[in-house]
């Protein structure tokens, strides 16, 4: 690491630390980028097998030559198999909302602590321990009010994916009733 040199003025000390701040913050929106690509590619792999799954066994059952009760079988199975993955996708996509939320609070809380420490002075210690006493209680009730929004967030999504698989039951229990209403031959 180069050492400076006693002649560099003020000036190009603050020029010095602006590039500095710039170069973090360039690399922190790098990271942030290269997170957004690696759990597109990681939501992707997660994916795409089952909807290969589905979509091949949704071909093969149409394929099949079925009458009566056992067509109606197999049509249930594909829905049913539809909707499992509806349920999944939306289940994960509630887990992407999460997360990305989650990183959103850190940031801010991360910048919150930044500009209180850099707004301290060392010529009153009393003042800086009054700052740090209102900073912590400030965090901890957002860290409460984050807690709460994070467990919405969580609870809407699993009610969401809950509803696609409930309709989907409900839908199946219709379809035997009609199944077992309809005369034999």
């Amino acid at each position: 690491m180069a050492t400076r040199s006693s002649s560099k003025t003020s000036s190009d000390d603050k020029s010095s630390s602006t590039a500095g701040k710039s170069r973090s913050t360039a690399s922190d929106a790098t990271g942030a980028g290269r997170a957004a690509d690696s759990f597109a590619s990681a939501q992707e792999a997660f994916v795409k097998p089952l909807r290969g799954m589905a979509e091949g066994m949704a071909e093969r059952m149409q394929n099949l030559p079925m009458a009566g009760a056992a067509g109606a079988l197999l049509q249930s199975g594909r829905k049913d198999l539809e909707a499992l993955m509806q349920a999944n996708e939306k289940s994960y996509q509630g887990l992407q909302t999460l997360v990305q939320r989650q990183t959103e609070m850190l940031k801010a809380s991360i910048l919150d602590w930044q500009g209180t420490v850099k707004g301290m002075t060392t010529a009153d210690p009393r003042e800086n321990i009054a700052k740090l006493d209102a900073m912590g209680k400030a965090a901890f009730k957002q860290a409460l009010n984050d807690i709460r929004e994070l467990s919405e967030l969580a609870a809407k999504s699993q009610a969401e994916a809950f509803d696609v698989v409930r309709q989907r039951i409900q839908d199946n229990v219709d379809e035997v009733g009609k199944l077992l209403k309809t005369p034999r031959k």
